[in-house]
């Protein structure tokens, strides 16, 4: 049973270099080891908040480069608004001028028929006058002695005009 209990003078000397140890630790490990837990501490403290607020800065970025898109979208769109708008107008301006110039050239044809309408009757009464003229000459230059030989001779001087005019 000596074996199972340990002696005063063992339990003395166990606690005396239990002390001495506990001492020249104390005095010589202990600040060290305190020392570098207390910096792993504040490193992996300082790790977790950069990896806190890189991870809140992705977020802000990805918020950020959805508004960029939704934005570049809603640009996109108005500029396709305003192209459409800008060809309408140009065809609306197309169709106008030609227009515009169509009515120009129908009335610059109505003038010049309207001319040479006028030109043709003014030809028509000419002639007209000048064969007047030429049936009164003729008919004073012959000897119209009866009504018969005029009839005849008018009648004549009809169908040459008839005639010539075929």
């Amino acid at each position: 049973m000596d074996l199972l209990t340990p002696g005063s003078g063992l339990i003395f000397w166990q606690l005396l270099i239990f002390a001495i140890l506990l001492f020249v630790l104390a005095k010589f490990a202990w600040k060290p080891i305190i020392k570098s837990l207390k910096e792993r501490e504040k490193f992996i403290r300082d790790s977790l908040n950069s990896a806190k607020k890189a991870e809140e800065d992705l977020i802000n970025i990805n918020k950020n480069s959805e508004e960029l898109l939704s934005k570049a979208r809603k640009e996109r769109e108005q500029i396709i608004i305003e192209a459409k708008k800008l060809s309408n107008s140009m065809q609306d301006e197309a169709k106008s001028k030609a227009k515009e110039m169509a009515d120009s050239i129908i009335q610059d044809a109505k003038k010049v028929i309207e001319t040479e309408k006028q030109n043709a009757l003014k030809d028509v009464k000419n002639t007209v006058a000048n064969l007047s003229l030429e049936i009164a000459e003729k008919i004073l230059k012959k000897d119209l002695e009866s009504d018969a030989s005029q009839k005849k001779y008018v009648n004549d001087l009809i169908e040459e005009v008839n005639n010539s005019k075929l």
